[in-house]
């Protein structure tokens, strides 16, 4: 994080964490608010793994709204390590946002997501995303039913992917949040460094290109990220599977699956970066890197027995 930059007096700067059932539209509407890519976004459930901050200065007000793992029943080490930072981004917030995927409505997932919050102090907003998908009386009974489970200082129905309704809940948050002085300089939009941002980059186009052969649990992390002598980025990235037969898939045949990850990767990264990007990719199999705690820490999970 940088240092404290100077800001105008009588500035406000608070943390709304996004919490929710896995794709429930958290990341693209974390997206939606900042104005720009800063998490990636794939149809393929818990995504997101870690924290993920989000920086909105708009005025006076700096809300930091954080992304944060889809909350389900863990079965896995790397689940509850999901879980838990999720739980823990709620905990340390200013206040919580409740997302529900309003197609889905009210699932086992929303309901222990619903008896979780009853224990968090802070206050708490509600969510609806995904508005354009059903009936307006559906969506109404919807709001007055999850209100009367728990108290909701604001409801919000939005369409975080075609964006309406996003900027209600802009203004409300710039309005809710506490006096304080900014924690990030004006123009900066996150605090994911550069080597971790083209890590997830890769990672989204990994799980959008071959999303139905690999498993979950394949990461990607950024060995060397150099900047060149006319500016342009190295990027030596590795990914990392569980087995053989991962490693083929994520290769392709003639390595044309990789080389198209590659590609896609690249792409973006040079658009986000504005400036040229030359990636390097490597596959290595690593049976056990799930129960790696280096792992963990590299993704910015806390550690799990």
């Amino acid at each position: 994080m940088n240092d404290t930059p100077e800001t105008p007096a009588d500035t406000r700067c608070g943390f709304i964490a996004l919490v929710g059932a896995p794709n429930a539209g958290k990341s693209t509407l974390l997206n939606a608010l900042v104005g720009t890519k800063v998490s990636i976004v794939t149809h393929k459930a818990q995504t997101t793994r870690a924290q993920i901050r989000g920086v909105v200065t708009e005025g006076e007000a700096q809300i930091v709204f954080i992304d944060t793992p889809g909350i389900f029943a863990p079965k896995r080490r790397l689940d509850r390590a999901m879980v838990e930072a999720a739980w823990t981004g709620a905990g340390d917030a200013d206040i919580v946002a409740l997302i529900v995927d309003v197609e889905r409505g009210v699932t086992a997932e929303v309901e222990a997501l619903l008896d979780g919050l009853g224990n968090v102090r802070n206050p708490r907003v509600l969510v609806l995303n995904k508005i354009d998908l059903i009936p307006h009386e559906k969506l109404l009974g919807l709001a007055e039913a999850l209100n009367a489970r728990l108290k909701f200082e604001a409801t919000f129905m939005l369409s975080a992917l075609r964006g309406s309704g996003v900027k209600d809940f802009l203004d409300w948050a710039a309005a809710h949040i506490p006096p304080g002085p900014w924690h990030f300089p004006e123009d900066q939009l996150t605090d994911l460094t550069l080597a971790l941002t083209a890590a997830e980059v890769t990672r989204e186009k990994l799980f959008l290109r071959i999303h139905d052969e690999i498993p979950y649990n394949v990461t990607v992390e950024t060995e060397k990220f150099t900047v060149q002598p006319d500016g342009s980025y190295r990027i030596d990235q590795v990914i990392y599977v569980t087995r053989d037969t991962h490693k083929k898939i994520v290769l392709g045949a003639g390595g044309q699956a990789i080389k198209a990850i590659g590609a896609e990767s690249r792409k973006e990264l040079m658009q986000i970066f504005e400036t040229p990007v030359h990636l390097f990719l490597f596959v290595k199999v690593r049976e056990k890197w799930g129960d790696d705690p280096e792992r963990y820490r590299e993704m910015g999970l806390g550690w799990t027995k």
